[in-house]
């Protein structure tokens, strides 16, 4: 867990695009995000999800991840939302990178590219399997117009912490499955990556509600 322990450090150190925010803790729920203020999400228009950057250790799994979080994002209906894959060749022929800042001209061309008018990127910055699940996570949602920071969250979801796991299991409630074990639903949550991934995803989008 080495990993995910260096990447909570670095969430109390590491300010977002030059906007304040709250730190996160594995031990809360994903209250520590962004919301610009001073833009409305519902106005955003169309959004490209890039597939993450993976920088965790040893598992990729930035397509799961990513997946799920297009699913969740999509049922919110906020707005109309596109998924590009990292080896996608328009996504390459951008050539950039998403950790730095970037020029007007540089927006200008991946919203000409994506036709898109917002884009929302991130990084794995940590990942452990059963029987330890967790992943840590850095995303931002850029404006594309602008340049401007619309949401971000930096948040660590660890399956050893029974505050997690608790939510893992509310959210898994009979009826989400196809058992009407609510205990198994829960443990299902902290055993399988995809099951996992979904409530992430979940909770993800549940920041992002107008």
């Amino acid at each position: 867990m080495t990993q995910l322990k260096t990447s909570l450090l670095l969430a109390a150190l590491i300010c977002l695009s030059g906007c304040a925010r709250q730190t996160a803790s594995p031990n809360s729920p994903p209250s520590s995000y962004y919301r610009n203020p001073t833009k409305d999400l519902k106005r955003v228009g169309r959004t490209a999800l890039v597939e993450l950057t993976d920088v965790s250790d040893a598992h990729r799994v930035s397509p799961e991840i990513t997946e799920a979080m297009f699913q969740e994002i999509q049922k919110k209906q906020i707005w109309g939302l596109t998924k590009v894959r990292q080896d996608d060749p328009i996504w390459r022929s951008l050539q950039l990178d998403m950790d730095l800042r970037y020029k007007l001209e540089d927006l200008s061309q991946i919203r000409k590219t994506l036709r898109c008018d917002a884009i929302l990127v991130g990084t794995i910055t940590g990942f452990e399997p059963y029987p330890h699940m967790a992943i840590s996570l850095r995303l931002r949602l850029i404006d594309l117009a602008d340049g401007q920071l619309l949401w971000a969250m930096e948040q660590v979801w660890d399956t050893t912490d029974k505050k997690t796991r608790d939510r893992i299991e509310a959210y898994y409630s009979p009826g989400r499955l196809f058992f009407q074990d609510k205990n198994l639903a829960g443990q299902l949550g902290s055993v399988s990556s995809l099951k996992f991934f979904k409530f992430v995803a979940y909770e993800i989008a549940e920041t992002l509600r107008p």
